[in-house]
């Protein structure tokens, strides 16, 4: 048997955008359904907002989204969650930190570190932290 873990990021109005983005830095497949595709529109300025979005890519990336109703209560937190992207082709994971870190808050830039060969996390522009790492042998200094 095989479990996946996929990442489900909550948003209020952004999750197209996020996952827009999220398509843009990893590649991949976007997938969105909206309220109004689904029929279920309760308030009509939130029709286009995402009821289940995914971005799922050939590399194994996939993270899903949706827009939180109006209706509900959400908050977007501090840090109730990090996203990690682990991979074991440096290049391809300071590629996706490069574009990754566009408009982001750099809270430890990608470098060697004592545990990996590359670590570095960043809180993008719609507010979820990302580490993104290599594994391999680790800073000895």
């Amino acid at each position: 048997m095989t479990v996946n873990v996929t990442p489900h990021l909550n948003f209020r109005g952004d999750a197209r955008a996020a996952l827009e983005f999220y398509q843009s830095v990893f590649g991949g497949d976007l997938v969105v359904t909206t309220y109004e595709d689904m029929g279920n529109v309760e308030d009509p300025a939130e029709a286009q907002y995402v009821v289940w979005g995914q971005v799922a890519a050939a590399n194994g990336f996939r993270v899903m989204a949706y827009d939180v109703p109006g209706t509900r209560p959400w908050s977007r937190g501090e840090d109730p969650f990090f996203v990690s992207v682990r991979g074991d082709d440096a290049e391809e994971i300071a590629s996706a930190w490069k574009r990754l870190s566009e408009g982001a808050t750099i809270v430890q830039p990608l470098a060697s570190s004592p545990w990996a060969a590359l670590y570095g996390m960043l809180k993008d522009r719609f507010g979820v932290t990302w580490v993104l790492d290599v594994l391999g042998e680790p800073d000895q200094s």
